[in-house]
């Protein structure tokens, strides 16, 4: 059942769960992520980068749409970090959330921005996800960020929803894009997350995390981030397993190709599912009432 992610994280809030949102930047990945998904019964955001949509084209979209309304769980289809161009392609193409990332502007701008992109997408039924404060990055990563992490001031995040009528908000709470390298330490301000949470309305979401202990991601959840952004981890798991099978040169048909890599991919699904509390997480949702 395809839903936007207002609908998707109201339910999630009320039930203090988060949903992952996996990057799927192929055929292979977006199935192998929804039929993990669904053998769990959870709650998923399929996230597609503006570079991921610009690589597969609109009619990758069209296959996404089809394999989330033929499934039996709830599905958001978000456009992931993006700008005012992207996103008026994405809401044509039929995603039903997208992500306007203006953080790196000052306040105001942000704000003006985001408001414009909420009074776009909302009449259209579109889901706006806006963010505050800055993601930290690491080398090769695509999704950006900045060398330095600006926290998200609870006061500010307060005057963010209020302006902007965004839908979720992602906050900085010291979380950086893409696999960390060695040395690298982060550490959440898990108090500056529930000062915020207990301020905001709004599901919060994580961006960010594939560095942190799973005990920092949990206790996350438990204090109300709903919506957590995956993309490094089961990129990883996939194409560190496809090196594997293409060692023997005999192998040429994708069927041949993939499965190991999908397998290897969904073992980290299933660990992120199970980590977020999203499994089983179906019984929710009164998909009928919602049609």
């Amino acid at each position: 059942m395809l839903l936007n992610m207002k609908e998707l994280l109201a339910v999630a809030n009320e039930h203090n769960f988060a949903v992952p949102a996996f990057n799927i930047g192929t055929g292979q990945i977006l199935n192998g992520v929804m039929d993990k998904c669904e053998e769990l019964k959870a709650p998923v955001i399929l996230a597609i980068h503006p570079l991921e949509h610009d690589f597969q084209g609109d009619s990758f979209l069209k296959m996404c749409i089809d394999r989330a309304n033929k499934s039996p769980i709830p599905v958001c289809i978000h456009l992931d970090h993006s700008e005012w161009g992207p996103i008026v392609r994405a809401i044509r193409a039929g995603f039903t959330s997208v992500m306007i990332d203006a953080s790196s502007l000052p306040f105001e701008e942000n704000v003006a921005i985001t408001k414009k992109v909420c009074e776009l997408a909302h009449p259209l039924g579109v889901s706006v996800e806006g963010e505050l404060g800055t993601i930290g990055t690491t080398d090769g990563d695509t999704e950006g960020g900045t060398a330095e992490i600006i926290y998200t001031k609870p006061e500010d995040a307060v005057r963010f929803v209020e302006e902007t009528g965004c839908d979720t908000l992602a906050i900085a709470i010291g979380t950086a894009h893409g696999i960390y390298p060695a040395g690298m330490k982060p550490e959440l301000k898990q108090d500056l997350l529930s000062e915020i949470k207990s301020k905001v309305s709004v599901p919060l979401v994580l961006h960010g995390g594939s560095g942190n202990k799973d005990s920092e991601i949990a206790e996350a959840v438990k204090r109300g981030i709903n919506k957590i952004n995956i993309s490094s981890d089961i990129k990883d798991a996939f194409y560190q397993e496809l090196r594997k099978t293409l060692q023997d040169p005999k192998i040429r048909e994708p069927f041949e190709l993939y499965p190991a890599s999908v397998k290897a991919m969904q073992d980290v699904v299933e660990h992120k599912i199970k980590l977020f509390n999203d499994d089983d997480k179906v019984q929710y949702y009164s998909l009928n009432e919602m049609l």
